[in-house]
């Protein structure tokens, strides 16, 4: 059976903790648990002005070219998707890719158009059952979990209301106790509070902090999650909850699109202070080419390229597929993101764009699937594998882009 990379990397990040390089990559395709309709972003074949999305079908076969490509570690997917594709197509058998399912959905992700159901404190609620996660119906034979997915998302969202963060707790440990008597591996997201003045702006990334670690200090090693998936909130606020418990994988969100630098931008810092996951969700899926755009992901994680680097040969691999990009070159290299300061930003707060207003996705111009990295022909470096510390920045740009010519064609 082919070893997931996600088990690869975790374990060299827990022998070495502060040196390990190792960056695990999911792409959260779960959207569709909280925009519905929407999930799938807009139509190419819609006409100006007409509000037309991609169907569930056309989602669904992103996935699949996603997770054929192996460039990322995990993807996350609802149960409905991971039904279809993990148990009943078999995707992921063979695959160094590990499939996820949300296994819960608070009210906060409930984004309908013309709802409101997001807009108060959050409340706990699953729709998902573990079972149908595992093995695709009710009560799973212990032969049978393994049919399905293996891991999913819980998330957990304070407010700084003790009645309401109390439940909270107390549904995240009935979920933790199942999920340890069902052998359901799980990775905690931890989001913003959902309410305007729920924290003071200052005190949101120590607020985070101490809710995670106060939330898993009466959990045993047997029922803790893989890591945890959070909003980034700049370098100080990441090295402390690095620093704090080493044990502890930090990985954080993607939050809204962005420029494609913000994108970059945000994983190469989160890297470098501590963090060893990033989940796109929205920033993958409102790119001008998925394919492409998680590639470069790829490359910054596998400290092979550099952000400005990154937003460069994307817009040449676009030239090339002459695909129009979502803005030129000079305002897609802007950093537009507070959170990357030092202290991080102060206005976060994690409320999803209603389904009516998300941006514009294209979806790729080539149905071609993206290889695993190779070696270019004709570079002139010593090795198939050159020591991409010792090269200018320049020299790497110049590698990938040639090792990208052949990937998306001249």
């Amino acid at each position: 059976m082919t070893r997931k990379s996600l088990d690869r990397k975790l374990a060299a990040i827990h022998a070495d903790p502060s040196g390990c390089r190792e960056f695990i990559l999911a792409d959260a395709k779960d959207a569709d648990m909280a925009f519905g309709i929407g999930s799938p972003g807009q139509s190419p074949e819609r006409h100006d002005g007409e509000l037309r999305f991609r169907t569930l079908p056309e989602y669904r076969d992103q996935i699949r070219q996603i997770a054929r490509s192996e460039l990322v570690d995990i993807m996350l997917m609802s149960a409905s998707t991971n039904d279809l594709l993990t148990i009943q197509e078999r995707l992921f058998d063979g695959s160094p890719v590990t499939p996820a399912a949300r296994a819960n959905d608070t009210t906060d992700v409930h984004i309908l158009r013309g709802g409101r159901l997001h807009e108060p404190a959050s409340r706990p609620f699953r729709s998902a059952s573990l079972d149908h996660i595992q093995c695709g119906h009710l009560d799973c034979a212990p032969d049978e979990r393994h049919l399905g997915a293996n891991l999913g998302l819980y998330s957990v969202t304070f407010n700084n209301e003790v009645d309401l963060d109390r439940h909270a707790l107390e549904q995240f440990k009935l979920f933790r106790e199942e999920a340890e008597r069902k052998g359901f591996r799980y990775f905690l997201e931890v989001f913003d509070p959902n309410v305007q003045g729920a924290v003071p702006p200052d005190k949101l990334g120590p607020f985070i902090n101490d809710a995670i670690a106060r939330a898993l200090a009466g959990v045993a090693a047997a029922g803790r999650p893989l890591f945890l998936k959070i909003v980034y909130h700049g370098p100080k606020a990441m090295e402390e909850l690095v620093r704090y418990d080493p044990s502890l994988v930090v990985g954080i969100l993607g939050g809204s699109a962005g420029t494609t630098r913000d994108a970059f931008q945000l994983l190469f810092d989160a890297k470098k202070y501590g963090a060893r996951v990033a989940l796109f969700g929205r920033k993958i899926n409102n790119a001008e080419n998925q394919l492409a755009f998680i590639q470069f992901l790829r490359l910054l994680a596998d400290d092979q390229l550099e952000p400005e680097e990154a937003v460069r040969a994307y817009h040449a691999v676009l030239q090339k597929l002459a695909i129009a990009p979502h803005r030129p070159l000079d305002a897609d290299l802007q950093v537009t993101d507070g959170c990357m300061s030092y202290s991080g930003s102060t206005t976060t707060v994690s409320l999803p764009k209603a389904a009516g207003t998300m941006p514009e996705t294209r979806v790729a111009a080539s149905s071609a699937q993206v290889a695993a990295p190779a070696p270019p022909r004709g570079i002139a470096y010593p090795s198939a594998r050159p020591d991409f510390a010792k090269m200018s920045s320049a020299e790497r740009l110049a590698y990938h882009r040639a090792r990208l010519d052949r990937q998306f064609g001249k």
